[in-house]
């Protein structure tokens, strides 16, 4: 009999996913927390996938340990808390989710521009303490008001539309050269944008380039009066120089989603310069906390996962190559070959096999800098035998027979 495949998934990944998995027959273990250290290693120890949202933080250390494993599923978007070239290293594909945010982040955008410009945070502040303070003073349609998108990628091309439709004007900057959507109209550079932006948002990946990227130094180049709205990541604002640029009356309001440094949990208390601002909107990291959204990437993690396991698909893994092969033979067996790219490994493979007297009647390899991974079908000899054979080739990292 087969053994089991042995699914962990931690920090309350949705209940889709647990059916999901489950349905394909894994056995999954579902907690509503996340762990770290030693209680992660423990719960790990004997998981062929692991999937976590953004509070866990999968180490080398942890890779290290984790030796039954097989793949990582990040139930998310990012994947700053994996370590990529750890889990590459020990043949590892890490699955994510990239797009299945994308709408709930953006109409989240679109609600702050209108928000901020109607102060109806304040508003709603002012009402539940009894106060009536009815007055249109400093609040604006927000129709012809000039929006700067910084990161015209899925989400941020997204905002884009819905900010046309609404009548705004949209300006956009990328260090990628990508086709804009409607009449929106690509700027030279980051400072040009916040020069002319009524609106600065943000929707940039956490790079070495991105961090502290909104200095106190870009601030001031904004538009008195300006916005600012930070739904990407923490790290990209320097929110010090932004609770200044606020207090100042040099911008006039804020929505911040994200923060270079958040809670664990909701028992953990927070804190940050930008509390008791006027006109500045804080929430939790919740951009993407839809329901909608979170089915769809149960959905979409999930079935990656299952592909790998029942195919070996790496396809839209984010850090090993991407090897798709469909299953072209009932009869024969599959072999998964993770390896280090040096040459001469491909022909010691294939001599390997041959010695065995086993026929390759399927194969597909793909690398990159540093590693390859292989998959082949064959018929014929032992399976065990095979795996065995190809684990002694001294560049594998890991080698499965999958059927």
């Amino acid at each position: 009999m087969a053994e089991p495949i042995r699914v962990l998934l931690l920090e309350n990944v949705h209940q889709k996913a647990v059916e999901s998995l489950r349905n394909q027959g894994f056995e999954v273990v579902h907690h509503v927390t996340s762990l770290e250290g030693k209680d992660l290693y423990d719960a790990a120890r004997n998981a062929h996938i692991v999937g976590i949202r953004s509070k866990t933080t999968l180490s080398a250390e942890f890779f290290a340990e984790a030796k039954q494993l097989w793949a990582v599923g990040a139930f998310c978007i990012g994947t700053n808390q994996v370590d990529l070239a750890a889990a590459a290293g020990a043949g590892v594909p890490v699955f994510n989710a990239p797009f299945s945010n994308t709408r709930s982040v953006a109409e989240l955008t679109i609600a702050e521009i209108i928000a901020l410009h109607r102060q109806l945070g304040d508003r709603s502040a002012e009402v539940h303490r009894g106060v009536w303070k009815k007055t249109a003073e400093g609040c604006h349609e927000v129709r012809t008001r000039t929006v700067g998108i910084v990161g015209y990628g899925h989400i941020g091309s997204q905002v884009s539309v819905l900010a046309e439709a609404m009548g705004m004007k949209v300006i956009y900057f990328d260090i990628v050269d990508v086709l804009p959507h409607g009449n929106a109209i690509r700027m030279p550079s980051f400072d040009a944008l916040l020069e002319q932006a009524d609106i600065v948002t943000l929707h940039v990946p956490e790079t070495p380039e991105t961090m502290g990227m909104v200095s106190a130094s870009a601030l001031a180049k904004m538009r008195k009066g300006a916005v600012l709205i930070n739904n990407a990541r923490g790290t990209v604002v320097d929110v010090d120089a932004l609770a200044e640029s606020l207090r100042s009356g040099h911008l006039s309001g804020a929505a911040i989603d994200v923060f270079p440094s958040e809670p664990a949990g909701a028992s953990t208390a927070f804190q940050s310069p930008l509390q008791g601002i006027p006109t500045v909107i804080l929430t939790p990291h919740v951009g993407g906390s839809t329901l909608e959204a979170q089915i769809d990437i149960a959905e979409s993690v999930s079935s990656r996962l299952a592909r790998f396991v029942s195919l070996g698909s790496t396809a839209t893994a984010v850090n090993v190559p991407e090897v798709a092969l469909p299953r072209l033979h009932r009869a024969h067996h599959r072999v998964l070959h993770f390896h280090r790219n040096v040459p001469g490994v491909l022909s010691h493979l294939n001599a390997a096999i041959a010695e065995l007297g086993i026929n390759i009647a399927a194969q597909f390899l793909q690398s990159d800098q540093q590693h390859s991974f292989a998959i082949l079908d064959v018929n014929g000899g032992d399976s065990t035998l095979l795996r065995d054979r190809l684990a002694a080739i001294p560049e594998t990292i890991s080698v499965r027979v999958i059927w």
